[in-house]
């Protein structure tokens, strides 16, 4: 099902990310959550708190989210990035996808994903 906006602690999420505020970023994760970007696996908030730092705060990434769609309780946030990174062999419209998972109010999984189109 397609839904129109995010809320909650999402919707706080994405502020958060596109504020570059890493407190308020790693607030949006549970204590034991998984992140996994880009192939690897952050677990646990001090992990988190690393990579937000580093690879989101530190990149000054933002995020145009394009999609969203509610899977059986699950959260698919499509979205458009961009920020200081290395954007070396990456599309000129980075169009990542963010599968989350909330419990409690708080981010105890998020997968990211570049998905290649299906032909």
């Amino acid at each position: 099902m397609t839904v129109t906006t995010l809320t909650g602690v999402l919707a706080e999420h994405v502020k958060a990310v596109n504020a570059f505020d890493t407190d308020a970023i790693v607030s949006t994760f549970a204590e034991d959550a998984l992140v996994n970007d880009v192939r690897r696996e952050f677990w646990g908030i001090e992990a988190i708190r690393e990579w937000v730092i580093r690879e989101l705060v530190g990149d000054k990434v933002t995020l145009e989210v394009t999609e969203i769609l509610d899977h059986h309780g699950d959260t698919i946030v499509r979205a458009r990035y961009d920020g200081e990174y290395d954007k070396t062999g990456l599309p000129d419209e980075l169009i990542l996808t963010n599968y989350f998972t909330v419990r409690d109010g708080k981010i105890v999984t998020m997968i990211v994903i570049r998905n290649e189109p299906v032909s």
